[in-house]
């Protein structure tokens, strides 16, 4: 046991103060989590790590307090005394009233800042222009998508303490990354790469197999010729067989022998019921060595909210389809497809070459003209804008998704009529198994 005297110092009794105070903010934080009133992914790095920071503060100041009391006495000195506060001297109550006051307003202050950091470290510009240059492609391709008003901490923030501590961690690579200009170019992209599981980010919002509809989707091919001829292609989507793999029960599993998670040679099914068929690529015979995913959301819808469009072709064809840019322009989507083919050195020089080459093109004589071809330039420059970073080497085709299988070999991973079951069984590759042509009117 400490003698009471010796406990009495300075130094003990804050620490004894500050482990108090931590310990009941502590208990406070863990109510209002358990009751979910802290919404914030952030709220976590200060209840699970700043407040038993602090309280381990305290406790350590404790027995510091106390070996130094032990050493004044020893080297006879008297021991510690409170100080002698005589509140009935006005000058006395003038200074005890101001010292009180500042310590309120310093720790209002303290306390508004925090919170105003840590809020700020959940907004997405915090998260896409802090970090300027090497994260301005994932910002701007976020503004882009329909998550654009999902906030970036909303998917990469796991819940609970542990996400917070794994997002910081990775966060703490980065800047280190960022500092010292050791950062790849491009920022490298897998799937599900340090992403947390899609059952802690989309399916709270999403529930993919409820309720079964067909989606109907068009989309426009243009020609390079004079009239920039339309092809128009309209297929019937069942969103219910293409979400199959995401059924209640059902745990599909596999093993990647890449880091994009292209190849993958083997697949494992387990039905509700415990039934479980394995399905082998060609010339494999065994579940090869490697991480083994639980399949979920993310293995094909690979960049739900940093999506860049694969090629120029595409993007001429988006923007023309979306009457952004004028059919009536002879050539456009050749010219649009050229302009966007070619290398530039920066953003700047590729404003001045796409406005260059359409208006050296056409050569607009009249106002109509002139309006059109302004609105060709505007849309080619922000489709370039968008998708292509000569700073971060990011160009056409860079990100692609697995979604469908019109960028990447995406559903033909495993849908190539090559992986097989023992007993026979054939993963297919069948086009009206997920989507047909509707039938004529």
């Amino acid at each position: 046991m400490v003698p009471g005297s010796r406990i009495r110092n300075p130094l003990s009794i804050v620490g004894a103060w500050i482990t108090t105070v931590s310990a009941f903010a502590f208990i406070a934080f863990y109510i209002a989590e358990s009751l979910n009133l802290l919404a914030s992914p952030y709220s976590g790095l200060f209840g699970f790590v700043a407040i038993p920071v602090v309280f381990l503060f305290g406790l350590v100041l404790i027995p510091i307090g106390v070996m130094r009391e032990t050493r004044r006495r020893k080297q006879g000195r008297p021991a510690w005394e409170w100080p002698a506060i005589d509140l009935g001297r006005s000058r006395t109550r003038r200074v005890f009233l101001a010292v009180g006051v500042l310590t309120i307003v310093n720790l209002a202050i303290v306390a508004v800042a925090g919170l105003g950091a840590v809020h700020y470290m959940e907004t997405d510009q915090f998260c896409g222009q802090v970090c300027h240059v090497p994260m301005k492609p994932q910002f701007t391709a976020h503004l882009e998508v329909p998550h654009a008003r999902v906030g970036c901490v909303k998917c990469h923030v796991g819940p609970g303490a542990s996400g917070m501590v794994k997002a910081k961690l990775n966060g703490t690579r980065q800047l280190y990354s960022l500092v010292t200009g050791t950062y790849t170019r491009p920022i490298p992209s897998s799937p599900a790469r340090n992403i947390p599981v899609a059952a802690d980010t989309c399916l709270q919002c999403h529930s993919p197999v409820y309720p079964e509809r067909d989606v109907t989707k068009v989309t426009h091919e243009y020609a390079n010729d004079e009239a920039n001829t339309d092809t128009e292609t309209t297929l019937v989507h069942f969103t219910g067989k293409n979400h199959w793999h995401t059924r209640p029960g059902r745990v599909v599993e596999f093993v990647a022998t890449d880091e994009k998670k292209g190849t993958i040679p083997y697949i494992k099914v387990t039905e509700a019921d415990g039934k479980v068929t394995e399905y082998f690529a060609e010339d494999v015979t065994a579940a090869p060595a490697g991480e083994r995913r639980h399949m979920d959301c993310l293995d094909c819808h690979s960049r739900p909210s940093h999506r860049f469009i694969a090629s120029p072709q595409q993007a001429a064809d988006q923007a023309i389809g979306n009457g952004l840019v004028s059919r009536s322009l002879p050539f456009v989507r050749r010219e649009m497809v050229a302009a966007l083919k070619t290398e530039y050195p920066n953003e700047s020089a590729a404003a001045e070459g796409i406005r260059q080459r359409l208006v050296g093109f056409y050569k607009p004589a009249d106002a109509a003209k002139t309006a059109e071809v302004e609105q060709a330039i505007a849309a080619t420059t922000h489709l370039y804008r968008a998708n292509v970073f000569p700073e971060m080497k990011l160009t056409w085709g860079t990100y692609l998704s697995q979604i469908g299988h019109s960028d990447a070999d995406g559903c033909f991973r495993c849908h190539d009529d090559g992986h097989k079951s023992r007993d026979g069984k054939v993963v297919k590759q069948d086009c009206e198994y997920c989507h047909k042509e509707p039938k004529a009117q």
